[in-house]
């Protein structure tokens, strides 16, 4: 890494509040009030989460270890129709932020005017598109407009989305004592970076004012924007519904799981960009190696269903974190629901523009650590102990520096390496280990000998499928086989790694071994306390096990749903524009089998109804209107009975039959038998307000 000493002081006046404070940022990190963080970054679309829901949901993501709130402002979501501005229900976005500020958690707002985010047309509204938009003073009505580029008339709409996006954040920007520390320009944009300086010194005139921009790292521009005034941010994904591909492990997904200083992704929108080029990365090394979209999971389009593991987020993150970033993004931390428009929200491949793709018509849920419906999946606990460490190291381990002992280009597969890398400064260090890739069957590494800071530690045995983050010379040891994770008031906690018999020696020369956990009653030694890993996930929530409030499942009987209708003819699935298979039009559930679902009256707790079933694609009414989606992945089809309108205890859902040799990726776990069924129906309650 360039060691750039340089700071940017991008306003002056500290606040009372932690939001006024001065933010900087030099080559290794943001600093706040000078003082060195690591933020936890979680997107989640306001606009894609029910208004009343927001407060517990952003609770839930700070409980997570989420420090700071990322979110799109789709301008299809607020313009559908041309000069109809909406910032009601959930669209109202002030309203978000007045959450955010009330919960003490800043925002990223990226604020387009080309979002993707899977919304239709990448969220820039149809009218923009076709037909052309009422013509400028001066300018012919049937002239083409250019989207996303210096044309006048582009700029002209997007300077009135960006003056009504302003109504709703004045007075809530950060030098005012409000949560939006920063905003995002476009996104995934390669043309010239004079667009996006355009879009800044717009968005300056008219009154943003924040501690920093950014911008998405990829793909490389053709132009560069003058140094600091962008910071780029990065990301990687496990898979990618995305590829054109119907193999299992398609695509360069397999490099997200090595170590390496290179920062670019090789793997993301693979369906639009060419990434074979790495020229410029040298250059991106004087800035801090930020990520924005870290895959917390994935999204299923029609053609592509990737399955996706707990273990594939936190592998990923702790990846990067040991090749040297300082900010995790996850992209997503929650999914959601596209809201109701004039038409479908989502993209497909019918659409005039962003149609790489066919998504779910309702359906965001992205496998994300908390789901569509604010459920909490498995990561959501995995990955809170790399998330403590962030924020309670984040002054000892923003300035260390990568090393990579270890082969950076490991083919996909290949189980001849160790995956691991170090950060040090000054005689103290963290040992990253990585023995995990998805869908790889690593194996256990025997006899290992690691080496940080000088100090070797004894030999010892990796078991296949661990991740951790060994201390070296921190907090009175000279390094330990269990996985640092927070201090808190004098007290260092660690957590026992599976398989791993604990070690730990001191700076004073003494040796505990075969340490056992205590967890948080009583140290293992002085300060230290060791924790069982489902006490380190736990630790510091106030609120009890959510996975023990939320495991009680009530199986509905079989009484209480009924095939009224059997499926028609099947439907000829066709390949569209961008040559990948069409998800069903709204004519072909026509041809649907057909089931009535009869759900309890006054429900005792907010339930989520998982449907388990088998079959291509799953649509669920209410009085008639769609309310959810769900391509089949092997996976349930959830919805949060608790959206119902009060009243309502008979829900229709139409399923399409899977079909013999379909052209869909589908993972191992999903049952591809031609046909249709409902296995069973539970409801499961949530935790809640």
């Amino acid at each position: 890494m360039i060691l750039a000493t340089l700071l940017m002081t991008v306003f002056a006046g500290a606040r009372a509040s932690d939001f006024g404070k001065p933010v900087t940022w030099d080559a290794y990190s943001l600093m706040i009030d000078g003082r060195r963080v690591c933020p936890v970054m979680g997107e989640i679309h306001y606009s894609r989460v029910p208004r009343e829901e927001w407060r517990q949901e952003v609770r839930k993501m700070k409980d997570g270890g989420v420090t700071l709130i990322a979110t799109y402002v789709f301008w299809n979501h607020i313009e559908e129709q041309e000069g109809v501005f909406r910032w009601d229900g959930q669209r109202d976005l002030r309203q978000f932020l007045e959450v955010c500020k009330a919960e003490q958690m800043p925002v990223v707002l990226r604020i387009g005017p080309f979002c993707h985010g899977e919304a239709r047309c990448g969220g820039i509204p149809d009218w923009m598109w076709n037909p052309s938009p009422t013509p400028l003073e001066g300018e012919q009505a049937d002239k083409p407009m250019r989207m996303r580029s210096e044309d006048p008339r582009f700029l002209h709409y997007v300077e009135r989305l960006y003056r009504q996006i302003f109504t709703q954040v004045q007075g809530l920007q950060w030098k005012d004592g409000g949560p939006i520390m920063a905003c995002q320009f476009d996104n995934e944009y390669r043309g010239r970076g004079s667009y996006l300086m355009a879009l800044k010194q717009m968005a300056l005139r008219i009154g943003f004012d924040l501690p920093f921009y950014t911008r998405t790292g990829w793909p490389e521009l053709s132009t560069p924007v003058p140094y600091g005034e962008l910071l780029p941010l990065y990301g990687d994904y496990a898979d990618g519904f995305w590829e054109r591909s119907l193999e299992e492990t398609a695509g360069n997904y397999y490099k997200a799981f090595n170590f390496k200083a290179f920062r670019s992704s090789t793997a993301i929108a693979t369906e639009q960009f060419d990434y074979s080029s790495t020229t410029g990365e040298s250059k991106a090394e004087a800035y801090p190696y930020f990520t924005c979209e870290l895959g917390g999971g994935m999204m299923t389009a029609y053609h592509r269903r990737p399955y996706l593991y707990p273990e594939d987020a936190y592998s990923m993150a702790l990846v990067k974190l040991g090749s040297g970033s300082n900010l995790l993004g996850y992209y997503m931390y929650h999914g959601g629901t596209n809201p109701d428009g004039l038409t479908w929200l989502n993209e497909m491949q019918r659409t005039l523009a962003t149609n790489y793709n066919d998504m779910p018509v309702k359906n965001y849920d992205f496998q994300a650590p908390l789901g569509e419906f604010g459920q909490v999946n498995p990561h959501y606990y995995s990955l809170r102990p790399l998330h403590l460490f962030m924020k309670d190291y984040a002054d000892l381990l923003a300035p260390m520096e990568a090393r990579f002992p270890c082969e950076q280009d490991i083919a996909k597969g290949d189980d001849s390496h160790l995956r691991w890398a170090v950060r040090e400064k000054d005689g103290s260090g963290f040992i990253f280990i990585n023995n995990y890739e998805r869908l790889q069957n690593l194996s256990a590494k025997r006899n290992v000998e690691l080496e940080a800071c000088g100090v070797k530690l004894p030999k010892f045995t990796i078991p296949a499928g661990s991740m951790c983050i060994l201390p070296v010379n921190v907090d009175g040891m000279r390094y330990a086989t269990a996985q640092i994770v927070a201090r808190r008031e004098g007290k260092v906690y660690l957590m026992q790694i599976p398989g791993i018999s604990t070690i730990i020696a001191l700076q004073s020369g003494k040796v505990l071994r075969n340490v056992k956990p205590r967890g948080t009653a009583k140290p293992v030694c002085g300060n230290l306390y060791l924790l069982t890993q489902k006490d380190a996930e736990h630790l510091f929530l106030d609120d009890g096990n959510r996975e023990d409030n939320a495991s009680s499942l009530q199986r509905l009987p079989e009484t209480a749903w009924q095939k009224v209708r059997e499926a028609g003819s099947p439907r000829k699935i066709t390949m569209g524009v961008n040559k990948v298979a069409e998800e069903p039009t709204d004519e072909d559930f026509e041809q649907a089998a057909v089931y009535k679902i009869t759900v309890p009256k006054n429900l005792a707790c907010r339930q989520l109804m998982r449907i388990n079933y088998r079959g291509d694609v799953a649509r669920l009414y209410c009085n008639g209107e769609l309310i959810a989606d769900n391509f089949y992945n092997g996976r349930p089809m959830l919805y949060g009975l608790w959206r119902l309108p009060t009243g309502v205890t008979e829900l229709e859902l139409r399923i399409l039959p899977l079909q013999a040799n379909m052209p869909i990726y589908f993972p191992r776990e999903a049952d591809t038998t031609p046909g249709e069924s409902i296995m069973s129906i539970e409801l499961e309650c949530q935790s809640g307000e």
